[in-house]
């Protein structure tokens, strides 16, 4: 039998400190919430214990982070689609940030199975002085243990309402797409890292994040097959590809600390559960 499973996370600033309250339907939760870098940034962890989902399940998840709080959300774990039947697999996601917020949104990576059949959704609105910085990382098969990708299909929808909307669709049959030098030339790995804003970000910032990012991009193993560009006034946006998840994810803590010093001069503060 499908499973729907819901969570909806309020962050608010409470006399300094930011505070999750969260309520949820089904196998979907938050974890303790911790503060390695004081009361105004709150960290949690997000945990799915069935730790994947087959065809027909639908995960939900709905976060609001009010004014002038301040959190930061990953998982323990790589999200799993694993094979269908024929129904359709879904994550659903919705950040909502208001002015003031600073939202961080930095689950580890979805790993499609071969024969799944999934969806990926992330909406994400922002009011004028709210700030996101996130990442979205899919992974095709698991190479290295001999499980390639070579059935079913992957959706992916992104988007900031009125502001910025990327979809797309990989079907394992598609050798064009994955194999061709104008395609994915056979990497399993797909990537992004994102800034967004609730109001056009200023030239100026803007080019140093870009120049920023490019150097870092410069120096790294996957100089070749990563970029940064900024598609929209409101948004920067670094996309990668990678054979296996390991070097795009290392790229992407190192765009994610540069981007955190750069942007908002905060230092290097890795969530616990990654080291563990």
């Amino acid at each position: 039998m499908p499973w729907h499973a819901q969570l909806q996370l309020d962050y608010t600033l409470e006399a300094g400190r930011t505070v999750a309250r969260h309520s949820h339907s089904g196998p979907l939760r938050i974890l303790q919430s911790l503060y390695p870098e004081g009361d105004s940034i709150c960290h949690n962890v997000l945990v799915h214990p069935p730790g994947g989902l087959v065809g027909g399940d639908t995960l939900e998840i709905n976060v609001h982070a009010q004014a002038g709080s301040h959190a930061l959300i990953t998982t323990p774990g790589a999200s799993r689609f694993y094979r269908s039947d024929g129904l359709t697999a879904l994550q659903k996601t919705h950040l909502r940030v208001e002015a003031d917020a600073r939202l961080e949104w930095l689950p580890l990576e979805a790993i499609c199975y071969s024969a799944c059949l999934a969806e990926n959704r992330l909406t994400m609105e922002l009011a004028p002085g709210a700030e996101l910085m996130g990442w979205d990382i899919t992974a095709l098969g698991l190479p290295l243990a001999n499980l390639p990708f070579v059935a079913g299909h992957f959706r992916q929808h992104i988007e900031v309402p009125g502001v910025w909307l990327e979809r797309g669709a990989i079907e394992a049959s598609d050798s064009r797409l994955l194999d061709s030098p104008a395609g994915m030339a056979g990497h399993k790995c797909v990537a992004s890292f994102f800034f967004i804003t609730g109001q056009p970000i200023p030239r100026e910032r803007r080019e140093r994040a870009l120049d920023s990012a490019r150097a870092v991009i410069a120096q790294h193993a996957l100089a070749g097959t990563a970029g940064a560009t900024s598609p929209h006034p409101q948004v920067l946006v670094v996309r990668v590809l990678a054979p296996v998840v390991e070097p795009a994810m290392a790229l992407l803590r190192t765009l994610r600390n540069t981007w955190r010093q750069e942007l908002w001069a905060k230092s290097a503060s890795s969530p616990r559960i990654w080291s563990m």
